[in-house]
């Protein structure tokens, strides 16, 4: 299969979210047939769907990738789970979650893979960061990454600074 261009949303809020994010960065561009070609800022963000949890860290990260997205989402369970993921309390503290936003244009419906994410354009903790990236990508409802950025308010997300809190 011919490379193909993936973004994957990451986030993580237990433990050193920052080193988790790094070190997934690092597991993902030695996978192969998957290349790390770029990754955003990370941003700090209030939780969604349950609010009685630490904060997140959240990133963004464009792949070149051979795999299928099934094989892609089986390699990126077993970089969660290597992380000390479990899957216990839907929408609660994890230490990695990474999601297939984006996978070339396609959309896929399939039992747990469901590509262009669902919620993408309700969440601003995807759409900053991947603004960096890709801010004139046309997402399934017409919208650039940007313009859907400018529609979703209400939810707290900040860039934050390389070793401080915020920049």
């Amino acid at each position: 299969m011919d490379p193909v261009v993936a973004y994957l949303g990451l986030g993580s809020n237990v433990g050193d979210s920052r080193e988790t994010l790094r070190a997934a960065v690092r597991i993902l561009d030695a996978t192969p047939g998957l290349r790390v070609i770029q990754v955003s800022a990370p941003y700090g963000s209030a939780p969604v769907g349950r609010e009685d949890q630490p904060d997140f860290v959240n990133q963004v990260a464009e792949v070149k990738t051979e795999l299928r997205p099934r094989a892609l989402l089986d390699r990126i369970h077993v970089i969660e789970r290597q992380a000390g993921r479990k899957r216990s309390v839907r929408w609660g503290p994890r230490t990695l979650d990474i999601d297939i936003l984006w996978y070339d244009e396609r959309r896929i419906s399939e039992m747990h893979l469901q590509v262009p994410h669902p919620r993408i354009e309700e969440r601003r903790f995807v759409l900053e960061p991947w603004s960096e990236l890709a801010p004139g990508l046309v997402l399934p409802s017409g919208r650039r990454v940007r313009e859907a950025l400018k529609i979703v308010t209400g939810q707290r997300v900040r860039r934050l600074g390389i070793g401080a809190e915020e920049e």
